[in-house]
């Protein structure tokens, strides 16, 4: 065993944790079949959202970090449930009238209501394919239209013919006694009209593998259920697709998470083995609602992608999976920050201390040097200070803070000052809103213009705050201009002042010179502000001018 598989078998990260649990289904044998299956499903009955992006990605940190253990070759499957019948008309898409009139029929027979595609399933596909692409995910797409139409469906739906009964006794036990007497595990494709029925078997004839039923006028039809004619209701699909493909590997939200023991035996039922699962917990809207494709809330992928790296977005989704998280706009900044500073980490740490930082996952071994010498929190603050309208404007300042960086050779930096005045134009802007200083804070605010002004005021404050922590040592040497010394200097006279606790002393800073509740590191800021454009900033905010 390599060293590195033996550091992978013992690593807390969960992606191992998942890996190694699905790797004693075949302690025993190999998969008669030649390989471990992953599959994701996809249901697009509306545009992908960025939960879709995130089951994808964490199956395939679960998939790499299997292969990182096993030699077992692997494969990862998109199914996309688009013969499923559209149920209601999302409300983020134009042309709503027009897929009115089509609903209950299958997604993939519903009209394009952007006019792009051959229908309104081959559009959500498309768009999924397209983010899922861009990424440089390794899958194979399968639609559940050319599933269940091609025949390769056809043997296990056969198989739900003979074992009807045993399918409806799981499934009559899970639901209320109203519903019982309607439900059947198959729904029927009206030949005429087109539209997914949901109407009571009249026969199941399993030697002949068709079922017969009454459509809604009363008219009887009796089909095959094979051949695309038939498709089986989603909880039974679950169960019927895992069965029929072989999958060993499938997560989804918490909201499935009490219909496991139904996908699992109606699997068992046709023949199948019960796949491994992780149940994950649902992302939340910034009203706390879970996020949902139909009612359009929440980030989507795009959204993301215009303030922010595509790894930011990894990263997100690697922390915490089986805990809800808040997906709103703010959380971008914190996500940016925070995956530069595992990248940072990362060259110093060990093979286990690498196994389990996120980047390893993101990144799977290939992980990059971060080049954002500047926190993006503070670039954000650095773009709403000084109206940034482009990244040219931004860079004048940071070559001031950090002299030997360029767009070239610092391309994390060049892309994030792009990102942070975007995110500033769109999302800070339109709801800063600044305020007059208290007298405490006045005087403090007083105090940090002198200290800006002046190196021994400056000193002076820091001297002030030694001596009543009972520090009479000298002040040794320090660059005036440094991040260190400057944050040195807002410290102390936070302290001097009274602030208790000392964070309502930032928390003015941001308020009244920032138009914000939250912030950089604030001698970091004026570093990359620069002194004198920070003094300026504050007789504004001392004369009123940014409150008015």
């Amino acid at each position: 065993m390599s060293d590195l598989r033996s550091v992978a078998m013992t690593s807390k990260a969960w992606p191992f944790e998942e890996a190694r649990a699905l790797l004693k289904r075949y302690e025993k044998a190999p998969p008669e079949k030649g390989y471990v299956l992953f599959e994701t499903g996809y249901g697009p009955s509306g545009l992908p959202h960025i939960g879709t992006f995130g089951e994808v990605l964490r199956t395939t940190m679960i998939r790499r970090a299997f292969e990182v253990i096993s030699d077992i070759p692997t494969r990862l499957i998109c199914f996309s449930d688009d013969l499923d019948g559209m149920r209601k008309v999302p409300d983020n898409v134009p042309n709503r009238e027009m897929l009115l009139a089509n609903v209950q029929k299958p997604l993939t027979s519903v009209p394009d209501p952007f006019g792009e595609y051959e229908s309104f399933g081959h559009h959500n596909n498309a768009m999924l394919r397209r983010f899922l692409d861009t990424f440089g995910f390794e899958y194979e797409f399968i639609s559940a239209t050319e599933f269940y139409g091609s025949g390769k469906f056809d043997a296990t739906l056969r198989l739900a013919a003979e074992r009807y009964d045993a399918i409806m006794k799981i499934m009559l036990a899970s639901l209320r006694e109203e519903r019982q007497q309607s439900y059947s595990c198959f729904l029927p494709i009206h030949p005429e009209t087109g539209r997914v029925l949901y109407v009571p078997m009249k026969v199941v004839n399993a030697k002949e593998g068709t079922i017969t039923f009454d459509d809604e006028t009363g008219r009887e039809w009796t089909l095959p259920v094979t051949g695309g004619n038939v498709k089986l209701q989603w909880k039974p699909d679950f169960g019927a697709r895992w069965a029929a493909l072989g999958v060993d590997f499938e997560m989804y939200g918490k909201d499935h998470s009490t219909n496991t023991p139904i996908y699992d035996g109606i699997c068992e039922v046709l023949g199948g083995k019960k796949p491994n699962h992780m149940s994950y917990e649902l992302f939340l809207d910034d009203q706390g609602q879970k996020i949902s494709k139909s009612k359009g809330n929440g980030l989507t992928i795009d959204e993301w992608l215009t303030y922010a790296s595509a790894e930011s977005l990894s990263y997100f989704m690697y922390q915490k999976p089986k805990t809800a998280k808040r997906m709103h706009w703010d959380v971008i900044p914190k996500m940016v920050d925070e995956y530069h500073q595992q990248l940072r980490a990362y060259p110093t740490q060990d093979a286990a201390g690498q196994l389990n930082n996120p980047v390893y996952h993101i990144h799977h071994e290939q992980v990059p040097t971060s080049t954002l010498t500047v926190p993006f929190q503070m670039l954000l603050n650095l773009a709403s200070v000084s109206g940034a309208e482009d990244k040219a404007a931004m860079w004048g300042f940071i070559r001031r803070y950090a002299p030997g960086a360029t767009p070239e050779g610092n391309p994390d930096l060049d892309a994030a000052a792009g990102f942070a005045v975007h995110y500033y134009q769109d999302h800070v802007k339109p709801t800063r809103s600044f305020r007059l200083p208290s007298e405490q804070e006045r005087a403090a605010l007083e105090d940090l213009l002198a200290a800006l002004k002046d190196k021994d005021a400056a000193l002076g404050q820091i001297a002030k705050k030694n001596a009543a922590m009972g520090n009479t040592d000298p002040l040794p040497e320090a660059d005036f201009a440094s991040e260190d010394f400057l944050q040195s200097v807002v410290f102390a006279i936070g302290k001097n002042h009274g602030f208790e606790p000392l964070r309502d002393w930032f928390k003015a800073l941001y308020e009244v010179l920032l138009g914000a509740s939250e912030g950089p590191r604030f001698g970091g800021f004026i570093a990359l502000y620069g002194v004198e454009d920070s003094i300026a900033l504050i007789e504004a905010g001392l004369a009123g001018k940014l409150a008015g």
